[in-house]
């Protein structure tokens, strides 16, 4: 992967992993250190050294999440980021593509793989499906014009997710606007989201966003956040203002993308358990 990124020019950063502020999402919790946490992403520093002129840039790095252990989870999981300045999602779904290409053909000769009895094609087509076409199709409406916050991850995980294609790449692209706080909206359609996840193997591997550059509009949907956590008696984490400052200062048009490591490993060995890629990973019920 580095060989990749070093090849485009791009720039390896390390930032904090202890952090005063995560970002606010419903439902991702950040792990208590101290008076401080531990960061779920790196998502806001590196927006803060694209603000600064550093670009584009990359990181490999720890991550962490409360409560979050199964076969396809650990507290703590390695997270690749990059960002482009001048760029959208689009943009990153062609370094997404060309980055597996890359990696697979690099540590097992070839740009393909079997899993659960599927043959998958990296360099072949990927399939390309909005949110609003994939819920019409296997759970029956659309969340893009009928938000139901429940209903959608519910239905999400129980009846679209298991009928993606397992034997090519699929992108689910363009999500209701409440479903993605950090991305920008489309200009021609306020209620979608300029996001996209990544599905291979039937397992979700990267989730990106042509990033919200509106400092305003960021800050409504952190204290809109953080009043829907309040609700939900979740812990609210304060508000990062440097970044909020940051982006005020100027983030000009750029487009980023988190890429889960482990998982990544896990379709090059084979293997179906988060737990057998990790040398100390978390059984569930386990105490480390």
């Amino acid at each position: 992967m580095r060989e990749f990124f070093h090849a485009k020019a791009f720039i390896e950063v390390e930032t904090p992993i202890r952090v005063p502020a995560p970002a606010l999402e419903t439902h991702v919790d950040a792990p208590a250190a101290g008076s401080a946490w531990l960061r779920t992403s790196p998502e806001l520093h590196m927006k803060r050294l694209l603000a600064a002129g550093c670009a584009p840039l990359f990181q490999i790095g720890s991550c962490f999440r409360e409560k979050e252990c199964g076969g396809r989870h650990n507290p703590e999981f390695t997270m690749l980021e990059w960002y482009r300045l001048n760029a959208d999602y689009h943009d990153i779904l062609q370094d997404t593509r060309e980055l597996l290409v890359h990696t697979f053909t690099s540590v097992t000769g070839a740009a393909s793989f079997a899993r659960h009895g599927h043959c998958t094609v990296l360099d072949g087509p990927w399939e390309v499906i909005t949110v609003a076409d994939a819920f019409e199709r296997f759970a029956g409406w659309n969340p893009v014009t009928e938000w139901d916050e429940n209903r959608f991850e519910l239905d999400l995980m129980r009846k679209v997710e298991p009928a993606l294609p397992q034997n090519k790449p699929c992108v689910l692209i363009d999500y209701p606007a409440p479903a993605a706080a950090l991305a920008r909206l489309k200009p021609e359609n306020p209620l979608v989201a300029e996001r996209w996840e990544l599905y291979i193997g039937g397992m979700e591997l990267a989730n990106t966003y042509s990033e919200l550059c509106d400092p305003a509009l960021q800050r409504r949907r952190f204290e809109n956040c953080a009043a829907t956590r309040a609700a939900l008696d979740k812990e609210v984490y304060p508000l990062d203002e440097p970044f909020l400052q940051a982006i005020e200062k100027g983030l000009p048009p750029c487009a980023g993308i988190a890429l889960g490591v482990d998982r990544l490993i896990m379709l090059l060995c084979g293997a179906d358990q988060i737990q057998r890629v990790r040398a100390f990973a978390q059984n569930p019920g386990e105490l480390w």
